[in-house]
């Protein structure tokens, strides 16, 4: 699903000094060298400053003691750690039913005609044969026989002629409610036929609102912090979402689904940053990927059948909205992020955090400990106060790393329209859309699996393009197949394999970009993925016109995506770029057709070994880097301290 996890100049500007000052340090050239002489002149004088006034506090021998230098002392994943775990639940559950329930409240089964009050008193067969033409052997949806039918029963006519002159509907339509066995926003509104497109049109209205709510509740969590931004982030979509229930014309059913999307996916995505930050870097794998496979995917297989046992979409949207309100108690339960105080300089309240985890998890941690880590806290916080400011329009200045950066875009927004057009085409398939909808929804966690186990085996450039074009080549079969049972089957396979690319885009993209502009990057390409998810509703209703042309088109897409994947350097055991020249370099050396299960082994350097210790915890925590830059940087630092030659850490 989908993770993503904006940012804000100040948490920019940090994460620039990290990449900056671990870059010089290795490479033994000053900050001079980078900066120029007055940055330079300015961090000798806060250095001399910061060391007078914490020169009493104990500092850690081997170097910097960075905030994951704790869990070994408070526990990487205790009794607290378990706890927040499970809280994860109730938000997983919001964002799947934030996403996914527009799909069941605009529902519009595939048969459906015209209605004519004259014949009311007739069965609905006697109906359609007197008065609905038929387009070969399907009933024509939108128009009727334009006869007198008072006359035509008068004298007992039984069935149309085909001669009869036909006109569009005029007194509304009549629905099979064996398909979707209750009425819809869609079909008490009539969104049929000239208004069809009109479902379509809200939806990317709801990705509009994402666009919004992102940049919204990313400043938030950046400005005030992590539980204001997820508590506020909920309620936008309880007050939504509730109002949903009553819109009476599309324009205010549009702003109400605005709303919604701006919750969306900020309101689980907060909570995953902040579990991902109090979990120790060898459980943040699991952690991440569990919380989607297990949580999220129940969420939205059980989303259907909350549909059928309601059999009423205004009592959906208060099943599915209500429980959002439950928000406004997350600050007496999780705590904030003590990443997050640590950057504000609040670091007495981060540390009384730290010994509340400490208590749960029943350990006794020296309290020189929290000494130290405040020391570094100080030393870092000092540190950052003369780095350069980069910007997101740094990665298109030279010609390798502006090829990369424009193809991850692609990539992404790629990945992002195949991905939500599979979601919704699944009412196009011949089958019943609820059980089909489960089904495709419960690929979520053999893929989620699957990749937890092959991705630092095989690599992301490769697995990125053979997900994509798999997926592409099962869309194409699903449309040259017999509609029901065989195109949807393909069509699952297809969505499998798109979940898997789902889940390595963002990943690879974090990786590949500079730490320098890493966060504004990554934000950027997310935002462009919400672009390309405007476009999806519009490409499944092309359904309207050929049920086959959605899956061409979503077919066509992920075989090109797949391809551009190849022209990107791999990662996998790299060392990841810290400054933009490091970005323009990375992966010159590389070649198309390389990959990493087949190369030849070489030796590896300590450092090198060191980097790919940390791959989990980055790998962890991508989702939540594309809404905040902290749990970033806290990575970057740790990263940091672990990859630097002892002999060269400060």
């Amino acid at each position: 699903m989908p993770p993503q996890e904006k940012v804000i100049e100040h948490q920019q500007q940090q994460q620039s000094d990290d990449g900056l000052k671990m870059d010089n340090t290795i490479a033994g050239y000053t900050n001079k060298a980078f900066v120029g002489e007055e940055n330079h002149n300015c961090g000798e004088k806060k250095s001399e400053k910061g060391l007078n006034e914490t020169s009493t506090l104990p500092v850690n021998p081997g170097g910097s003691f960075e905030f994951d230098d704790l869990f070994p002392h408070i526990g990487a994943f205790g009794y607290y750690q378990i706890f927040l775990f499970l809280m994860m639940i109730p938000f997983a559950f919001f964002v799947a039913w934030v996403y996914f329930t527009q799909i069941f409240i605009t529902l519009v089964p595939e048969n459906h005609w015209c209605w004519v009050p004259e014949l009311e008193n007739l069965t609905v067969e006697e109906r359609i044969a007197l008065a609905i033409p038929m387009d070969g052997e399907v009933l024509n949806r939108c128009s009727m026989y334009d006869v007198n039918y008072t006359e035509i029963i008068q004298k007992g006519v039984k069935s149309a002629d085909p001669s009869w002159k036909t006109i569009r509907c005029r007194s509304g339509w009549e629905y099979n409610t064996t398909e979707v066995p209750y009425s819809t926003i869609a079909t008490e509104n009539d969104w049929v036929c000239d208004n069809a497109a009109l479902p379509s049109t809200a939806q990317s209205i709801f990705f509009c609102g994402a666009i919004l709510g992102g940049l919204v509740f990313g400043w938030i969590a950046d400005r005030w912090g992590r539980i204001p931004a997820l508590v506020g982030t909920n309620l936008v979509g309880f007050i939504g979402g509730m109002a949903t229930t009553m819109c009476a014309s599309f324009w205010t059913f549009a702003a109400c689904r605005f709303l919604v999307g701006m919750a969306f996916d900020n309101c689980f995505t907060m909570m995953y940053i902040l579990v991902l930050e109090y979990v120790g870097p060898k459980w943040r794998t699991f952690v991440a990927n569990m919380s989607i496979a297990i949580f999220f995917t129940f969420a939205a297989s059980i989303l259907p059948w909350i549909a059928l046992w309601t059999a009423n979409w205004k009592m959906l949207c208060y099943i599915t909205s209500a429980p959002l309100a439950l928000a406004i108690l997350t600050p007496w339960i999780v705590p904030e992020s003590a990443r997050w105080l640590v950057s504000q300089g609040q670091f007495d309240k981060s540390i009384g955090i730290l010994r509340k985890f400490e208590r749960f998890n029943r350990r006794t941690v020296d309290p020189k400990v929290y000494d130290s880590f405040r020391a570094n806290c100080i030393k870092i916080q000092q540190e950052e106060e003369c780095g350069k400011n980069y910007t997101v329009l740094d990665l298109f200045k030279t010609p390798r790393l502006r090829k990369i950066t424009i193809i991850l875009i692609l990539l992404w927004m790629a990945i992002s329209l195949v991905f939500d057009g599979h979601v919704r085409n699944v009412g196009t398939l011949g089958l019943d859309i609820f059980l089909t909808f489960t089904i495709a929804s419960a690929t979520e966690f053999p893929a989620d699996t699957f990749l937890t186990f092959v991705l630092d085996l095989w690599g992301r450039r490769w697995l990125a393009c053979g997900s994509m074009v798999i997926s592409g080549i099962f869309s194409l079969l699903a449309t040259v197949v017999p509609l029901g049972i065989p195109s949807a089957t393909l069509a699952i396979l297809g969505r499998f394999a798109i979940n898997i690319s789902y889940n390595i885009g963002l990943q690879y993209a974090a990786e590949l970009l500079p730490t320098v502009v890493r966060a504004q990057g990554v934000a950027l390409i997310h935002i462009m993925g919400y672009v390309a998810s405007i476009v999806a509703p519009f490409v499944v209703y092309l359904a309207n016109i050929d049920l086959s042309l959605p899956l061409l088109i979503l077919g066509v897409l992920g075989i090109l995506g797949g391809i551009l994947a190849l022209f990107l350097p791999e990662t996998l055991d790299q060392e990841l770029p810290q400054t933009l020249q490091d970005g323009e370099n990375f992966g010159v050396d590389q070649k198309i057709w390389d990959f990493p299960c087949i190369k030849k082994s070489e030796p590896e350097k300590p450092a090198l070994q060191r980097s790919t210790s940390t791959r989990s915890s980055i790998r962890a925590s991508i989702r939540g880097e594309i809404r905040s830059s902290m749990l970033n940087r806290g990575s970057i630092r740790s990263r940091k301290s672990i990859t630097m030659p002892e002999n060269l850490a400060v």
